[in-house]
């Protein structure tokens, strides 16, 4: 068999991680795979790469999906000369992954797709940017436009950002035209939340499957280290929270909050924040900037009492998945696929601070437990 992956990069972050995954099990099982990339791809052997577009038709794509809320609609010439790559790969299988993110023509696309009725299609959603008018959460805004056809976006400068025009009502119609009436086409969700939303979407149509997404045990595990020596906490109960970038949707404001709700023999510590924010924390919080290496970030959360996970949209949080996998309990609000990713253990109700501390102060009294 042969399978053409498409995704907005490839072999890096965890959508490109999880291709040039799936991209070694094919090849190790006989089979070949191409990748059809938007913006960056770290080679590997797997796959073999082409390049949707260049860094400029990106740029442009960008810049003008910033001025005229039009992600998506751009890139027709690149997706035109991908789709001639992909016509000499002949695929059996197509299947997508991201195909936001200003690289991709997704009516020229599609169109290609409904032409091929016996070729079969796969379409894995990590977020909720194919049933939208313009973002790729909603949960935030606490918006349900998307059950109605959106228009008067809340979240125009959201990502993808559009600081002119707010096409979220045509977006949504495009969409609807252009991703309905797919021949062969399953969808695949990484949790059980995104999934029951696409039924309800225009994208019911077709059949729905859950494939939690995983990670490696060999490197997430319990690695004891000196990450308490080093940072001076060796009698303090580390609250950890991690995150690619620090912002309001990821509960920042809530956990800077939770500091003042509690006493100095907790320090908490954010993996992931900006210089700016390393200097503005309060006493009792410490930023530091991603982790190299995934060992060392297991380390991390190994020394951890408790990961803290207020966050405010998300769909299956890979560093719920971490944290548990290296023995360290995880405390989340009630919002999209984060309580499933977290085991449904020390679950708070959304916003609810008291809620917060006393679930933190119960998961970090049950993780010293098994210490002793």
């Amino acid at each position: 068999m042969r399978y053409l992956f498409i995704n907005s990069v490839y072999g890096i972050r965890s959508t490109g991680k999880l291709i040039a995954k799936q991209c070694g099990q094919l090849k190790a099982a006989g089979h070949s795979c191409a990748v059809g990339y938007g913006r960056q791809a770290s080679a590997d052997g797997q796959a073999d790469l082409i390049r949707i577009g260049s860094d400029t038709t990106s740029r442009v794509h960008a810049g003008l999906s910033r001025l005229a809320d039009c992600q998506g609609k751009l890139s027709a010439g690149a997706t035109r000369r991908f789709l001639k790559e992909a016509e000499r790969f002949s695929p059996d299988v197509v299947w997508m992954h991201n195909l936001h993110g200003y690289y991709l023509n997704y009516e020229v696309f599609f169109a290609w797709l409904k032409a091929r009725p016996d070729i079969k299609k796969c379409w894995t959603l990590h977020d909720c940017w194919a049933f939208t008018g313009h973002c790729a959460y909603f949960t935030y805004a606490k918006c349900d436009g998307w059950k109605r056809g959106c228009g008067h976006c809340p979240q125009k400068k959201a990502y993808p950002a559009s600081f002119g025009l707010d096409r979220s009502r045509q977006n949504y119609t495009d969409k609807k035209a252009a991703f309905q009436g797919v021949q062969n086409l399953i969808i695949i969700t990484p949790s059980h939340w995104l999934a029951d939303l696409v039924q309800e979407s225009f994208l019911g149509e077709y059949p729905v499957k859950v494939a939690h997404n995983e990670i490696d045990r060999q490197i997430f595990r319990p690695r004891p280290g000196d990450f308490r020596q080093r940072m001076g906490l060796e009698d303090k109960k580390i609250l950890l929270g991690v995150a690619v970038g620090w912002e309001e949707t990821k509960g920042l404001s809530d956990i800077l909050r939770l500091r003042t709700m509690l006493d100095d023999s907790y320090v908490i510590v954010l993996v992931g924040a900006s210089e700016r924010q390393i200097r503005s924390f309060p006493p009792g919080v410490i930023g530091l900037p991603r982790v190299d290496g995934q060992e060392a970030l297991a380390e991390i959360y190994t020394a951890a009492d408790v990961l803290i996970n207020p966050t405010h949209q998300d769909n299956y949080p890979t560093v719920n998945l971490e944290a548990r996998a290296c023995g360290t309990p995880v405390v989340t609000y009630d919002v999209g696929g984060s309580p499933e990713s977290a085991g449904y253990e020390y679950i708070v109700q959304e916003g609810n601070l008291d809620q917060l501390r006393e679930t933190v102060i119960r998961a970090a009294g049950e993780k010293n437990k098994e210490k002793y």
